[in-house]
Protein backbone atom coordinates (compact mmCIF):
# COMPACT_ATOMS: atom_id res chain seq x y z
CA UNK A 1 0.00 0.00 0.00
CA UNK A 2 1.36 3.26 -1.00
CA UNK A 3 1.75 6.44 0.97
CA UNK A 4 -0.57 7.73 -1.24
CA UNK A 5 -3.34 5.29 -0.60
CA UNK A 6 -2.81 5.28 3.36
CA UNK A 7 -3.29 9.01 3.55
CA UNK A 8 -7.00 10.91 4.67
CA UNK A 9 -8.87 10.47 1.41
CA UNK A 10 -9.87 14.17 0.00
CA UNK A 11 -13.12 15.86 0.49
CA UNK A 12 -15.72 16.00 -2.29
CA UNK A 13 -16.41 19.10 -3.59
CA UNK A 14 -18.15 21.32 -2.03
CA UNK A 15 -21.70 22.58 -3.24
CA UNK A 16 -20.68 25.96 -2.46
CA UNK A 17 -17.46 27.58 -1.60
CA UNK A 18 -15.78 30.94 -1.35
CA UNK A 19 -12.46 32.33 -0.45
CA UNK A 20 -11.14 35.46 1.04
CA UNK A 21 -14.39 37.10 0.07
CA UNK A 22 -13.93 40.96 1.08
CA UNK A 23 -16.48 43.37 0.09
CA UNK A 24 -16.13 47.32 0.82
CA UNK A 25 -18.65 50.34 0.34
CA UNK A 26 -16.84 53.02 0.59
CA UNK A 27 -14.67 53.12 3.06
CA UNK A 28 -16.68 50.37 5.27
CA UNK A 29 -15.50 46.87 4.92
CA UNK A 30 -18.42 44.77 5.27
CA UNK A 31 -16.08 41.74 4.56
CA UNK A 32 -12.93 41.27 5.41
CA UNK A 33 -10.98 37.79 4.15
CA UNK A 34 -14.36 35.27 4.56
CA UNK A 35 -14.02 31.68 3.36
CA UNK A 36 -16.27 29.12 3.83
CA UNK A 37 -17.16 25.68 2.26
CA UNK A 38 -20.57 24.40 2.04
CA UNK A 39 -20.89 20.71 1.67
CA UNK A 40 -23.58 19.32 -0.66
CA UNK A 41 -26.72 18.71 0.95
CA UNK A 42 -26.11 19.86 4.22
CA UNK A 43 -28.39 22.93 5.97
CA UNK A 44 -25.94 25.64 7.46
CA UNK A 45 -26.85 28.90 9.25
CA UNK A 46 -25.37 31.94 9.38
CA UNK A 47 -25.70 33.92 13.10
CA UNK A 48 -24.41 36.69 14.46
CA UNK A 49 -25.61 40.54 15.32
CA UNK A 50 -27.07 42.64 13.08
CA UNK A 51 -24.36 44.34 11.55
CA UNK A 52 -22.39 41.20 11.27
CA UNK A 53 -22.05 40.61 7.27
CA UNK A 54 -24.50 37.84 7.09
CA UNK A 55 -26.89 39.30 4.19
CA UNK A 56 -23.58 41.01 2.65
CA UNK A 57 -22.09 37.04 2.51
CA UNK A 58 -25.16 36.24 0.48
CA UNK A 59 -25.52 38.82 -1.20
CA UNK A 60 -21.92 38.43 -2.74
CA UNK A 61 -22.71 34.78 -3.12
CA UNK A 62 -25.38 35.40 -5.08
CA UNK A 63 -23.67 38.17 -7.54
CA UNK A 64 -25.36 40.89 -5.90
CA UNK A 65 -22.50 42.72 -4.66
CA UNK A 66 -19.02 43.28 -6.01
CA UNK A 67 -15.80 41.63 -4.49
CA UNK A 68 -13.22 43.89 -3.62
CA UNK A 69 -11.21 39.97 -3.41
CA UNK A 70 -11.23 36.74 -3.21
CA UNK A 71 -13.50 34.39 -5.66
CA UNK A 72 -16.85 31.92 -4.93
CA UNK A 73 -16.75 28.61 -6.89
CA UNK A 74 -20.48 26.91 -7.23
CA UNK A 75 -19.83 23.04 -7.33
CA UNK A 76 -16.36 23.54 -8.25
CA UNK A 77 -17.18 25.82 -10.52
CA UNK A 78 -15.71 29.65 -10.05
CA UNK A 79 -18.71 31.26 -10.30
CA UNK A 80 -17.14 34.82 -9.57
CA UNK A 81 -17.70 36.99 -12.38
CA UNK A 82 -20.53 35.81 -13.36
CA UNK A 83 -23.92 37.81 -13.10
CA UNK A 84 -26.66 37.35 -10.73
CA UNK A 85 -28.89 35.88 -13.11
CA UNK A 86 -26.42 33.63 -14.36
CA UNK A 87 -25.47 32.54 -11.13
CA UNK A 88 -29.45 31.61 -10.74
CA UNK A 89 -29.19 29.00 -13.83
CA UNK A 90 -25.86 27.71 -12.63
CA UNK A 91 -28.19 26.69 -9.63
CA UNK A 92 -27.84 29.17 -7.26
CA UNK A 93 -31.77 29.99 -5.63
CA UNK A 94 -32.20 33.27 -3.37
CA UNK A 95 -34.64 34.27 -1.43
CA UNK A 96 -34.72 37.89 0.59
CA UNK A 97 -35.57 39.46 3.43
CA UNK A 98 -38.24 41.40 1.71
CA UNK A 99 -40.84 39.35 0.15
CA UNK A 100 -41.06 39.56 -3.74
CA UNK A 101 -44.06 39.18 -5.43
CA UNK A 102 -47.02 40.47 -7.52
CA UNK A 103 -50.09 40.98 -5.24
CA UNK A 104 -52.29 41.99 -7.45
CA UNK A 105 -51.17 39.10 -9.68
CA UNK A 106 -52.44 35.22 -8.62
CA UNK A 107 -50.34 31.99 -6.85
CA UNK A 108 -50.25 30.32 -10.26
CA UNK A 109 -49.14 33.77 -12.29
CA UNK A 110 -46.39 34.45 -10.03
CA UNK A 111 -45.32 31.24 -10.28
CA UNK A 112 -45.33 30.88 -13.85
CA UNK A 113 -43.64 33.91 -14.68
CA UNK A 114 -40.73 32.91 -12.38
CA UNK A 115 -40.82 29.77 -14.42
CA UNK A 116 -40.36 32.35 -17.69
CA UNK A 117 -37.94 34.23 -16.25
CA UNK A 118 -35.70 31.01 -15.57
CA UNK A 119 -36.31 29.55 -18.72
CA UNK A 120 -36.21 32.36 -21.29
CA UNK A 121 -33.91 35.50 -21.55
CA UNK A 122 -36.58 37.26 -23.49
CA UNK A 123 -40.17 35.92 -23.76
CA UNK A 124 -41.03 35.00 -27.12
CA UNK A 125 -43.40 37.53 -28.16
CA UNK A 126 -45.26 35.57 -30.90
CA UNK A 127 -46.56 32.67 -28.48
CA UNK A 128 -49.14 33.58 -25.47
CA UNK A 129 -47.78 32.32 -21.99
CA UNK A 130 -50.61 30.10 -22.13
CA UNK A 131 -49.26 28.36 -24.95
CA UNK A 132 -46.33 26.84 -22.54
CA UNK A 133 -48.34 24.22 -20.93
CA UNK A 134 -45.08 23.20 -19.28
CA UNK A 135 -43.99 26.37 -17.36
CA UNK A 136 -47.98 25.98 -15.96
CA UNK A 137 -47.85 22.45 -14.93
CA UNK A 138 -43.84 23.02 -13.14
CA UNK A 139 -45.88 26.47 -11.19
CA UNK A 140 -49.12 23.70 -10.43
CA UNK A 141 -46.19 21.36 -9.20
CA UNK A 142 -43.78 23.79 -7.22
CA UNK A 143 -47.40 25.37 -5.69
CA UNK A 144 -48.01 21.45 -4.16
CA UNK A 145 -44.49 21.67 -2.40
CA UNK A 146 -44.69 24.50 -0.92
CA UNK A 147 -49.28 24.48 0.62
CA UNK A 148 -50.42 26.37 -2.30
CA UNK A 149 -52.57 24.55 -4.28
CA UNK A 150 -55.66 25.13 -2.75
CA UNK A 151 -54.99 29.11 -4.07
CA UNK A 152 -53.49 28.74 -7.30
CA UNK A 153 -55.85 31.34 -8.33
CA UNK A 154 -56.32 33.81 -5.34
CA UNK A 155 -54.45 36.90 -5.64
CA UNK A 156 -51.43 36.84 -3.63
CA UNK A 157 -52.32 40.17 -1.73
CA UNK A 158 -54.78 38.52 -0.17
CA UNK A 159 -52.99 35.63 1.39
CA UNK A 160 -51.54 35.64 5.28
CA UNK A 161 -47.64 36.74 5.36
CA UNK A 162 -46.80 33.42 5.79
CA UNK A 163 -48.24 31.77 2.90
CA UNK A 164 -46.64 34.86 0.95
CA UNK A 165 -43.58 33.67 2.54
CA UNK A 166 -44.04 29.97 1.30
CA UNK A 167 -45.02 31.78 -2.42
CA UNK A 168 -41.76 33.21 -2.47
CA UNK A 169 -39.91 30.32 -1.38
CA UNK A 170 -41.65 28.61 -4.03
CA UNK A 171 -40.75 31.37 -6.51
CA UNK A 172 -36.95 30.58 -5.60
CA UNK A 173 -37.66 26.50 -6.24
CA UNK A 174 -39.03 27.43 -9.42
CA UNK A 175 -35.72 28.66 -11.08
CA UNK A 176 -34.87 24.44 -10.15
CA UNK A 177 -31.63 25.18 -7.77
CA UNK A 178 -29.37 22.59 -6.03
CA UNK A 179 -27.95 25.56 -3.57
CA UNK A 180 -30.59 27.89 -1.31
CA UNK A 181 -29.70 30.93 -0.20
CA UNK A 182 -32.51 31.61 2.55
CA UNK A 183 -32.44 35.48 4.21
CA UNK A 184 -34.35 35.19 6.96
CA UNK A 185 -37.15 32.90 5.72
CA UNK A 186 -39.18 33.77 8.88
CA UNK A 187 -38.94 37.43 8.68
CA UNK A 188 -42.98 38.92 9.63
CA UNK A 189 -44.49 35.64 9.66
CA UNK A 190 -46.96 35.35 12.78
CA UNK A 191 -46.60 32.87 15.33
CA UNK A 192 -49.10 31.00 14.73
CA UNK A 193 -47.75 30.07 11.37
CA UNK A 194 -43.94 29.68 12.26
CA UNK A 195 -44.57 25.86 12.82
CA UNK A 196 -45.81 25.74 9.32
CA UNK A 197 -43.18 27.92 7.66
CA UNK A 198 -40.65 25.48 9.30
CA UNK A 199 -41.99 21.93 8.20
CA UNK A 200 -42.02 24.24 4.68
CA UNK A 201 -37.96 24.88 5.09
CA UNK A 202 -37.37 21.15 6.72
CA UNK A 203 -39.46 19.68 3.38
CA UNK A 204 -38.22 21.59 0.63
CA UNK A 205 -34.22 21.31 2.12
CA UNK A 206 -34.35 17.61 1.70
CA UNK A 207 -31.64 16.75 -1.30
CA UNK A 208 -30.63 19.93 -1.45
CA UNK A 209 -27.70 22.34 -0.13
CA UNK A 210 -29.32 25.29 2.17
CA UNK A 211 -27.40 28.27 3.36
CA UNK A 212 -29.84 29.67 6.12
CA UNK A 213 -29.76 32.83 7.75
CA UNK A 214 -32.41 33.11 10.79
CA UNK A 215 -32.98 34.89 13.95
CA UNK A 216 -34.94 32.34 15.47
CA UNK A 217 -32.32 30.38 17.27
CA UNK A 218 -34.69 27.37 18.23
CA UNK A 219 -35.07 26.96 14.74
CA UNK A 220 -31.79 27.25 13.66
CA UNK A 221 -30.83 25.16 15.74
CA UNK A 222 -33.30 22.28 14.90
CA UNK A 223 -32.42 22.90 11.12
CA UNK A 224 -29.02 23.06 11.27
CA UNK A 225 -26.02 20.68 10.41
CA UNK A 226 -23.80 22.92 11.22
CA UNK A 227 -24.21 26.76 12.55
CA UNK A 228 -21.28 29.89 11.54
CA UNK A 229 -21.13 32.73 13.61
CA UNK A 230 -20.30 35.78 12.50
CA UNK A 231 -18.60 38.95 13.75
CA UNK A 232 -18.30 42.43 12.35
CA UNK A 233 -17.61 41.04 8.40
CA UNK A 234 -15.83 37.81 9.81
CA UNK A 235 -16.47 34.41 10.72
CA UNK A 236 -16.15 33.76 14.82
CA UNK A 237 -16.61 30.59 14.77
CA UNK A 238 -18.18 27.22 12.97
CA UNK A 239 -19.38 23.83 14.49
CA UNK A 240 -22.12 21.80 15.12
CA UNK A 241 -25.38 23.43 17.17
CA UNK A 242 -24.50 22.14 20.41
CA UNK A 243 -20.99 22.99 19.75
CA UNK A 244 -22.15 26.81 19.34
CA UNK A 245 -24.77 26.89 21.74
CA UNK A 246 -22.07 26.27 24.79
CA UNK A 247 -19.41 28.30 23.29
CA UNK A 248 -18.37 31.18 25.76
CA UNK A 249 -16.85 33.29 23.15
CA UNK A 250 -20.74 32.92 21.12
CA UNK A 251 -22.63 33.37 24.13
CA UNK A 252 -20.36 36.95 25.11
CA UNK A 253 -20.73 38.40 21.63
CA UNK A 254 -24.61 37.90 21.79
CA UNK A 255 -24.94 39.24 25.53
CA UNK A 256 -22.60 42.31 24.35
CA UNK A 257 -25.17 42.83 21.24
CA UNK A 258 -27.99 42.49 23.56
CA UNK A 259 -26.49 44.82 26.14
CA UNK A 260 -26.13 47.35 23.25
CA UNK A 261 -29.02 47.07 22.27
Amino acid sequence: MTAQSMSTPAMSTPALSCRDVTVRFGDFTALSGVSLDVAAGSTISLIGPNGAGKTTLINALSGRVALAGGSIALAGRDITRLPAHARARAGLGRSFQIINIFAEMTVEQNLRLGAQAHRFRLQPFWRPVEAWGDLTLRARETAAVVGLADVLDQPVGQLSHGRQRALELGLTLMTEPDVLLLDEPLAGVGRQEIAETVALIDRVRRGRTVLLIEHNMDVVMALSDEIVVMMAGQVLMRGDPATVRNDPTVRRAYLGDDEAA
